[in-house]
């Protein structure tokens, strides 16, 4: 991966391991802290907050499961501590990027970019392309286009990107 001078380096410790049920409250924390901000100006009390995102988390882990049975689930680690979470499928056509989360104290710091970058070479090597489906106003939107995404569909919501590989010839 490169990285621009005002860029910082990722962090030298970055891995992946599988997600168990033993994380699934740190997985609901990481999800919680996509939503805080959006919460917050609902002027709801910090329970009716708490069985909304506990909601929304465990319909959109049924929603993951029925779309992409293959994917896999893994939390993201700094050195010892975890960082975050992301949902990589695998198909014959296609890496799927499903979701990835990364907690506040970790982001800007080139964890999300050092994964993406590991993605589309992983996709370089299969010839397959890379997709992922964004909120149009998050802000990773333009990392994504920063390292070669591009805009194939979407909705007034949600933008579908994606990597290309460059054909192979055989």
């Amino acid at each position: 991966m490169v990285f621009k001078a005002n860029e910082p380096a990722p962090p030298a410790e970055i891995s992946l391991r599988p997600a168990t049920a033993a994380d699934s409250e740190f997985l609901l924390q990481a999800y919680t802290t996509t939503r805080q901000d959006e919460m917050a100006s609902w002027g709801w009390n910090s329970a009716q907050q708490a069985a909304f995102v506990r909601m929304q988390f465990d319909a959109r882990q049924r929603g993951y499961m029925a779309q992409y049975p293959q994917a896999k689930s893994r939390v993201i680690c700094v050195g010892e501590s975890p960082a975050g979470s992301i949902i990589i499928s695998r198909g014959q056509d296609e890496i799927r990027l499903v979701d990835i989360t990364v907690l506040p104290e970790f982001r800007n710091r080139g964890v999300g970019g050092h994964l993406i970058e590991g993605l589309i070479a992983e996709a370089s090597r299969a010839g397959r392309a890379l997709r992922l489906t964004v909120l149009q106003n998050n802000r990773a939107k333009r990392l994504y286009e920063r390292v070669g995404f591009v805009a194939k569909g979407g909705d007034d919501m949600y933008c579908e990107m994606e990597w290309a590989a460059a054909k192979r010839e055989d």
